[in-house]
């Protein structure tokens, strides 16, 4: 797959590049370029970065970063049994639990909620960072869930963390999830409450809490000038004084 004349491979992490030295320079620098365009075009493009994924892994599959790298790549696009096949090879190498999380995640996509739910339990769970057991914890409740225990999920997400006013990286997603879990039980008013701490904490738009807000307000957010209308005799370049308005 082409690589554009901008990506040098240096733009890679140094711990990656750390693994890589253990490569050949010139196999360490396509596979270094490969990595990036995977990070770069994770979000915007899943299916490119997955491609890109792919190239790395034959390059390099002995190399860990490479290994999670695919991992993540093929999460994005839905394939999670290879996904789950990549994370574990990773953590063979590594011998991190910081994949516990995601290789439960994986379990969900494949229609096995209660192993996702087994690896909550594990004690590898205790081994996690805060941020990996906030991790755990969203994907034990959404597990609850595919397993119809609504209610079980909204217990499984009250934690001191979700308690806590304190903002994190990861707050804003543990609200909107107990937030979604709330409505998913009828208790719509505390729904509403924690979507909008949700959106409060949102300061990077990773979730679409004020819509979820917006649609609970019964909220519609319309043109304010409909293609067919005339434009506004009154204004001098025909246009209204607002872009769009808010109704009941």
């Amino acid at each position: 797959m082409p690589i554009p004349e901008d990506v040098t491979g240096d733009e890679i992490d140094k711990d990656v590049r750390q693994e890589l030295l253990s490569l050949p320079k010139t196999l360490a620098d396509d596979v270094a370029k490969n990595l990036v365009m995977v990070a770069k075009l994770l979000d915007e493009d899943p299916e490119q970065a997955y491609g890109y994924s792919r190239v790395a892994l034959r390059l390099a599959s002995r190399v860990a970063a490479v290994r999670e790298a695919a991992g993540f790549a093929a999460y994005a696009v839905g394939k999670y049994s290879e996904a789950l096949a990549e994370f574990r090879a990773a953590r063979r190498m590594t011998g991190s639990v910081e994949l516990w999380p995601v290789m439960a995640d994986c379990e969900r996509g494949l229609g096995r909620p209660e192993k996702a739910m087994a690896m909550a339990g594990e004690p590898e769970v205790q081994k996690l960072d805060k941020a990996g057991q906030v991790e755990m914890r969203l994907v034990a409740a959404g597990a609850r869930r595919d397993m119809g225990q609504a209610d079980a999920a909204v217990v499984t997400l009250q934690s001191p963390e979700l308690a806590s006013s304190a903002v994190h990286p990861w707050t804003a997603r543990l609200r909107y999830a107990y937030a979604d879990a709330l409505l998913a039980v009828g208790r719509e008013d505390e729904a509403r409450d924690w979507f909008a701490r949700a959106l409060e904490a949102d300061q990077g738009g990773t979730t679409d809490a004020s819509d979820r807000l917006a649609e609970l307000d019964g909220v519609e957010f319309t043109d304010a000038l409909d293609e067919d209308d005339e434009p506004d005799a009154a204004g001098d370049d025909g246009a209204r004084g607002e872009a769009g308005s808010a109704q009941d």
